[in-house]
């Protein structure tokens, strides 16, 4: 290996600092270890970056919008000034609207209380719940599971070909899946959607945090996605894009900050005039410090680079996948086959192994945190495993002992703060784990498999 190449493969290896990663946790079998958080997936740990950006303007913090002292004029500026950030981070296009929001759950219940009546929507049974779920109010087709990308477009396009052509419809896709990792066809998908009149959202979720995401770039009318995934902490996310329909519908939450003027009738009613901006969806005191934290995180990704973050993270998933590969007895889970791209996200089951005994074996013996069950995309992990769908499940562990057959799976995620030790760590206590059983004794308490005392 030349002196390049090699000062190449050490700069790839390099993970962008986070919190936590010191953290050492107590293990059951004696002794301490530096924790190996490996479920991204769920919450990523906080960048330092924004850890540090949050520290500094804590102390300056004040109301925004309503106060005319400096620290509410600053956080005002600094509020709005993340909106922006966060729209360059996502490519918006003019007259786009960034909405902060609490997460992508929020950002998607509150498109669908804006869709217009008589709205019809179009999802693949393989989202996430907090894009499954949230249409209740409208004429909702869902999907059967594509088993390849283009399968994807051609279930869309028949289902599209179908609809009243008159009305309006919006499609709702996931960028990466929660469960298996895998990048779907997001642009053919969005060509689908425009040419048979219907708009289009994108849960980000899993997308953002691993791949640059751009609105334009994608051709798609909305994109969510939550901060505690993008490395920021404190409960916010957003929803940015066509400002049409949020401009049209009365505002998700009602009281102050969403409406402009508020006047009492002679009748003894009350007449509202709402904002236009996306103030109009973000009424009561916005959380300032958590959409300072995703701008925090959108500049720090932008500024790592992503060639490089997606190519190290590639390296890292390379490393997972091959390290499972060796275990005969290990099952990874997938829709698009192997050799399909994706974000560093892959669930699996083990052969003999009840999948909740053999995530807290990695948690109490290797000092490893992953997670099992089947992730809030129930309908997606029972396709997966074969399992009847109406097989009843949780998000969590089943009530099954240590040995028991798992209606569940294990998931392992990982991104831009993972360092090469703790994907080894793992993949070595998996294969130690297969072949020489648990070192522990574990119950079963509450539904989760925890170690025995």
């Amino acid at each position: 290996m030349s002196v390049s190449t090699a000062a190449a493969d050490q700069s790839l290896c390099t993970p962008l600092p986070v919190l936590g990663r010191d953290v050492t946790v107590p293990l059951v079998t004696g002794g301490e270890v530096t924790y190996a958080a490996l479920d991204y997936a769920a919450s990523a740990p906080a960048l330092q970056r924004v850890w540090d950006d949050v520290a500094a303007y804590a102390p300056y913090y004040g109301s925004v919008h309503r106060g005319a002292g400096y620290l509410s004029q600053l956080s005002t500026d600094l509020f709005e000034n993340a909106r922006r950030t966060v729209a360059e981070f996502l490519g918006c296009r003019a007259g786009d609207q960034v909405v902060f929001t609490r997460s992508t759950t929020d950002s998607l219940n509150l498109l669908a209380r804006v869709v217009p009546a008589g709205c019809q929507v179009f999802v693949f049974e393989t989202e996430h719940h907090a894009s499954l779920l949230p249409w209740q109010h409208a004429e909702v087709t869902y999907l059967d599971a594509p088993r390849t990308p283009g399968q994807a477009v051609q279930i869309l396009e028949r289902a599209l070909a179908d609809r009243d052509p008159y009305g309006p419809a919006l499609v709702c896709v996931t960028g990466a899946s929660n469960v298996t990792g895998e990048l779907w066809p997001v642009r053919e998908l969005a060509a689908a959607a425009h040419a048979h009149g219907a708009r289009i959202v994108l849960d980000a979720a899993q997308l953002a945090p691993h791949h640059p995401v751009s609105v334009a770039d994608l051709d798609v009318d909305w994109i969510a996605f939550s901060g505690h995934k993008l490395y920021a902490p404190f409960g916010s996310g957003v929803l940015a894009g066509r400002a049409d329909w949020l401009q049209a519908a009365e505002p998700y939450l009602a009281g102050g900050g969403a409406s402009r003027r508020v006047t009492r009738r002679e009748d003894g009613g009350v007449d509202v005039e709402w904002h236009e901006s996306a103030a109009r969806h973000e009424a009561g005191s916005p959380n300032v410090i958590g959409a300072y934290a995703i701008a925090s995180a959108c500049k720090a990704l932008a500024e790592a680079g992503w060639e490089t973050l997606v190519a190290r993270e590639r390296h890292l998933i390379d490393k997972v996948r091959a390290g499972l590969a060796e275990v005969p007895e290990v099952r990874v889970l997938s829709l698009f086959g192997d050799d399909a791209p994706r974000v560093g996200v892959l669930s699996f089951v083990v052969q003999g192994w009840n999948s909740s005994h053999f995530a807290a074996a990695l948690s109490a013996e290797y000092g490893i945190g992953v997670r099992d069950g089947l992730f809030c995309a129930h309908p997606l992990v029972r396709t997966l495993l074969g399992t009847d769908p109406g097989t009843q499940g949780e998000c969590g562990a089943p009530e099954a002992a240590p040995g028991e057959k798992s209606l569940n799976a294990i998931r392992v995620s990982f991104g831009a703060g993972t360092p090469d030790e703790h994907v080894e760590r793992f993949v070595n206590a998996v294969r130690e784990l297969v072949r020489d059983g648990a070192k522990w004794r574990y119950r079963t308490e509450e539904g989760r498999c925890v170690p025995a005392v």
